[in-house]
């Protein structure tokens, strides 16, 4: 098979996939959201959850495995996001889409889908720190925050994950990473990279 009999391949399993379809369309619209007003709608998160897990249970060979799945795959997204928002570094929105995005893919997936979106994530803060021109700014925030993270451990003291007003170089919204890293799970999923 060519790689464009792949893709023709992909492109006909994603339209016939209804729920692939619509977790693309909430992402966009997440990700549009986060960018021109800093938040992701609640009815958005919810709306998707809810339609993730009624979908989920009534597409699944028993509705018991299709409900257990999409519960899963949210508490995945739940337990891992959580503790950013804990320490201030995510906010409630990004947490409540990553859950969303587990109860679209079960447990296994949303792991992969957290891993791609860090890496969207790493590699988006990069480009926004270049765009800004304090990629310097970055590169010391990252090495103070090693160094309290290693003296805490070796301490044994909580560290507080939080960076001075003044040290930060911006806000970045992260539904853009959400959205990029998810579509590319799926899509490396689909195609059987992962």
């Amino acid at each position: 098979m060519t790689e464009f009999e792949a893709f023709l391949d992909l492109l006909t399993l994603l339209a016939s996939d209804f729920r692939m379809g619509g977790l693309f369309v909430l992402l966009v619209m997440a990700a549009v959201s986060d960018v021109r007003f800093y938040r992701i709608p609640n009815w958005l998160t919810f709306g998707g959850m809810v339609f993730a897990l009624i979908y989920g249970t009534i597409a699944a060979r028993t509705p018991l495995s299709g409900a257990l799945h999409a519960l899963g795959g949210w508490g995945t997204g739940l337990a891992i996001m959580l503790p950013f928002y804990a320490l201030g570094i995510m906010g409630a929105g990004d947490v409540k889409l990553m859950a969303m995005v587990g109860a679209f893919l079960g447990p296994y997936q949303t792991l992969q889908a957290i891993l791609f979106t860090c890496i969207a994530g790493g590699v988006t803060a990069i480009l926004f720190a270049i765009h800004l021109r304090r990629l310097g700014r970055m590169l010391a925030n990252v090495k103070a925050t090693a160094q309290g993270i290693a003296v805490s451990g070796i301490a044994g003291v909580r560290p507080s994950g939080t960076i001075e007003a003044g040290q930060s170089i911006g806000k970045l919204p992260y539904g853009i990473c959400i959205c990029a890293g998810t579509v590319a799970q799926v899509l490396a999923h689909q195609l059987g990279f992962v």
